[in-house]
Formats: C-alpha cells, structure tokens, sequence
C-alpha cells in the first residue's frame, strides 16, 4: 500500500516506514497527519475526493535539517547596481508511521 501525499506546495509517493526531507511542518517533535490525494492498495486505486473521506497519512517528525545553500548575483550595466544573496531552506525529516483508508 502506498499513497502520494501533498504538502509544502509539493507531492511525495510515500509507504510505511520511509524518512523523507520535506518543507517545514508545524510540529517541532511529535506525530502530524496528512491528507493524501492519491492511495493505492493492491488493485484498488483511491483518487475521488469521496473515496479519500476519513483517510489519513500518519508521520513522526524524527528531526530538522538544512538544505543546501544557493546563491545568486544580479548586476545591472551602467547603474552602479548589484546584488549578491543567498537562500538555505529548511527542512523536516519526517517517518511514516501508517496509513489508512478510512471509511470511505
């Protein structure tokens, strides 16, 4: 059984048991629930709203890392304008701990 699941603007195909890297959530430590748009249980596929009612996907947040760092440089001829930043984003290291389907 798998589900594909959306959160921080992205959509990730998940099962029981994987870690993945995904944009901050709201817990620091503890477990958090997503709702899935997709699951997938043998032959049986999940995808109309009706059908995903009640299911849930189950993590554990394990921990909170850093992406790489990107940087940039913008520079305009003749204007005596440039800029140079620089981004690192943020992540949380979360574990599925189960899924459901609900009662459909």
């Amino acid at each position: 059984m798998y589900a594909v699941i959306k959160t921080g603007g992205k959509q990730y195909r998940v099962e029981k048991g994987q870690r993945l890297d995904v944009e901050l959530v709201g817990a620091d430590d503890g477990t958090v629930e997503l709702t899935p748009i997709l699951l997938v249980d043998g032959k049986t596929v999940l995808s109309l709203p009706s059908d995903l009612r009640g299911a849930k996907v189950k993590a554990k947040v394990v921990g909170q890392s850093k992406g790489p760092k990107v940087t940039g440089f913008t520079y305009k001829n003749k204007s005596n304008n440039s800029r140079r930043w620089g981004h690192r984003q943020h992540y949380s290291t979360i574990e599925i701990t189960g899924i459901s389907k609900g009662k459909g």
